[in-house]
């Protein structure tokens, strides 16, 4: 059921969003009635607070949702969940800037992850305004529901194969091509590193290559981290590190549903996806400590550690990106604890080769409220990769910089003169917050799908 209608019903209330700065005059200025209802309910003005006050005939048909200030996303989302079931009309009619926000709060706030339970709580809909972006709007809530679906989904039905239909779907829905190397035609075709890590499963590892758009226009590549489930492999995870593990794929997620933003909305651009999609597990054929595995790159990389498997598999995808030259390359994964130590869980770790890129990112990180945190590429950290016999080792000789010394080796796979950001990010919301709730979360893809949108529309 959408959380949008189109007209007004019977029973449908006025919806006011007042700041907690103009709250005050907006008091003053109801009749007396209203303040005396309001004042004798004891409501109390903080951001995403809601209450319901009567109208002029004395019927309680009027909601009230108070927000932190004229920018205000979350608030929104608070409402959706705060106020009472039924159907809302806002009043007075917003701006465009108002009802982007307002529409986008209400959708983020509206999401309940179903597919193995009936909805928990009733939908409140919200009708659209005059001026909302209808079409932004949806292409960024449907994205970001499509990341949360997928991330909150237990591995038993999101494995490789899983995911690449994820993609595949996703594909048909906007005439996109969708090709996968599955299991053994990764050796042949040179991915030996994303076969490296998903042999020892049953559930055989792929390479997911989706491709839309113009190939005339700007080349952007899309790498995601998709490891389905993660047991750490034989340096095997504690229970209580491998209990969140199925949100390893979070990275894959983030770019489908970006991907679904930028193909809905058109952007001018010639896009490709690429997933290295696997199952970290044990067996006899696992790969081991101190293996040496080669790599599409034509690189060695000594195994520290199996559970730093991430950068493997995307180590390939990059070097694949890199051999036809994107004017773009941005990855994202949930690839170090060492990012979430620095930066918590809300705020994802930006590592970028351009100081242009970066701060298009970080702005567009701000505007969409959905802001990361640029860490150093720094380069004196390298020789921590070292390896006394293969090129590099893929995981640092000590226990510091463990975010950054993770980028660095990624970079080893990136060329040069090829634009690249990283996001290390968490992919999960701890607690619920408005328009947040626990699970499975898009973190940074509506700052990159604007920035996107300002770079390639303006070159158009």
């Amino acid at each position: 059921m959408s959380c949008f209608a189109t007209q007004k019903n019977s029973e449908t209330r006025s919806l006011t969003g007042v700041t907690k700065s103009g709250y005050d005059t907006w008091l003053s200025d109801q009749p007396k009635p209203v303040q005396t209802w309001i004042n004798g309910s004891g409501f109390k003005a903080k951001a995403g607070a809601v209450t319901i006050f009567p109208d002029k005939t004395g019927a309680p048909n009027n909601a009230l949702v108070v927000l932190e200030d004229d920018q205000d996303l979350w608030s929104w989302g608070a409402a959706a969940v705060r106020l009472p079931a039924g159907r809302y009309c806002l009043s007075p009619e917003p701006g465009a800037d108002v009802a982007y926000n307002a529409c986008l709060g209400w959708a983020l706030g509206s999401y309940d992850f179903d597919r193995y339970r009936k909805r928990s709580e009733p939908v409140r809909e919200l009708i659209w305004p005059k001026h909302a972006d209808r079409k932004l709007i949806t292409a960024m809530y449907e994205g970001i529901y499509l990341t949360r679906d997928l991330v909150n989904t237990p591995a038993s039905d999101m494995g490789p194969e899983e995911l690449a239909a994820a993609a595949s779907a996703l594909s048909q829905t906007f005439g996109a091509h969708c090709e996968t190397i599955v299991g053994e035609d990764l050796l042949t075709q040179n991915f030996p590193m994303i076969h490296a890590v998903g042999r020892a499963s049953t559930r055989a590892p792929r390479l997911i290559d989706l491709r839309w758009g113009n190939p005339g226009h700007p080349k952007v590549t899309l790498v995601g981290k998709g490891v389905c489930f993660d047991t750490g492999g034989l340096d095997l995870k504690p229970s209580s590190g491998m209990l969140m593990m199925k949100k390893d794929m979070g990275g894959a997620a983030q770019v489908l549903g970006l991907s679904r933003m930028i193909m809905e909305m058109e952007l001018p651009v010639c896009l490709r996806v690429l997933i290295p999609a696997v199952e970290n597990s044990v067996s006899g054929n696992a790969f081991r400590p101190l293996d040496i595995l080669n790599t599409r790159k034509g690189l060695t990389v000594e195994v520290g550690n199996t559970d730093a498997e991430g950068r493997l598999v995307l180590g390939d995808a990059l070097a694949l990106a890199c051999e036809e030259t994107p004017e773009l390359l941005i990855d994202f994964a949930t690839l170090t604890g060492a990012a979430r130590v620095a930066l918590g869980t809300d705020l994802p770790a930006l590592f970028c080769n351009s100081d242009t890129l970066a701060a298009a990112l970080s702005q567009g990180g701000l505007t969409a409220k959905d802001p990361t945190w640029r860490l150093p590429l720094h380069q004196a950290y390298t020789g921590m990769l070292d390896s006394k016999i293969a090129d590099t080792n893929n995981v640092s000789s000590g226990g510091y910089a463990g975010a950054i010394t993770a980028a660095l080796f990624l970079e080893k796979f990136v060329e040069p003169d090829v634009e690249w950001a990283h996001f290390d990010l968490m992919s999960w919301n701890t607690s619920t917050k408005p328009g947040r709730p626990e699970g499975g979360e898009a973190q940074g893809i509506r700052g990159v799908f604007l920035a996107l949108q300002a770079r390639f529309t303006s070159q158009g």
